[in-house]
């Protein structure tokens, strides 16, 4: 996000959410998910995307670097377009392709072998579909939902609302980069947006302290805030909204 477009937001909190929103949406991604190959490591993925690799490992909490699995999906923020990542695999089987004299066969045989991974990319594909959908984000604090997604008495909740003990740690729902941190957007108290890869944002209000500033990126589970800012003599609870560009959905259909 530019720091222009951060003017524009600072100078905007006065207004609704919902048009904070429609702003930040007018701008490019701030990340995306690269699928990982057979034969990619987080080094050479953090050098083609440019990123510092332990910051790629924070973010994504691995705490293995040389534990990624083939089809797991990491969060490499301030990027719009995937990249091309070389495999250490990619470069060992074109040497070992080289033709030799001893038999005729030995290449088919190494054709017939490389058809398994290509096999083994399409369980991705699969999951890619299901993965917007049941578990995409954590809850992002543990406690009984007071408040449901949807009309009640009239007036719509655009979130849910959980509630919590005073104090207790916010954590991120998901990867991203945080969009807006403070207390100018009337109603929700200490809020927090966080921006996530495919157009999703989440929204933490309610809180009585926020630990992180605006153009932080954070990992999923890293604490974002403190719980326990009661509104209208309300007991201790956080507001929490998931939505897909302008549009507020409902936070239990993208919850574990």
């Amino acid at each position: 996000m530019t720091q222009f477009t951060v003017r524009k937001i600072r100078r905007w909190v006065s207004l609704p959410l919902w048009l904070l929103l429609a702003v930040v949406c007018a701008c490019a991604p701030t990340g995306i998910y690269h699928t990982v190959e057979s034969g990619q490591t987080l080094y050479r993925i953090a050098k083609t995307y440019e990123i510092p690799e332990a910051e790629l490992a924070r973010i994504n909490r691995i705490s293995d670097p040389t534990r990624l699995r083939v089809g797991q999906k990491v969060y490499v923020p301030g990027v719009t377009q995937p990249r091309r990542v070389a495999s250490v695999t990619t470069s060992e089987s074109v040497a070992k392709a080289a033709p030799t004299k001893t038999s005729t066969t030995r290449p088919v045989q190494a054709k017939v072998k490389k058809t398994a991974p290509t096999a083994a990319k399409t369980k991705p594909s699969s999951t890619k579909a299901a993965a917007v959908g049941k578990g995409t984000f954590s809850w992002p604090i543990k406690g009984k939902v007071v408040s449901k997604f949807g009309a009640k008495n009239g007036t719509a909740n655009k979130g849910i609302e959980i509630a919590c003990r005073e104090g207790a740690a916010v954590a991120a729902a998901a990867p991203g980069k945080v969009i807006y941190s403070g207390r100018g957007i009337r109603g929700y108290g200490h809020l927090v947006i966080i921006e996530h890869a495919r157009d999703f944002f989440t929204v933490y209000g309610y809180n009585k302290k926020i630990v992180v500033k605006t153009n932080d990126f954070v990992g999923q589970g890293d604490k974002i805030a403190l719980c326990g800012e009661p509104t209208a003599a309300q007991s201790s609870r956080l507001h929490f909204e998931i939505r897909k560009g302008k549009s507020a959905v409902d936070p239990i259909f993208y919850l574990p």
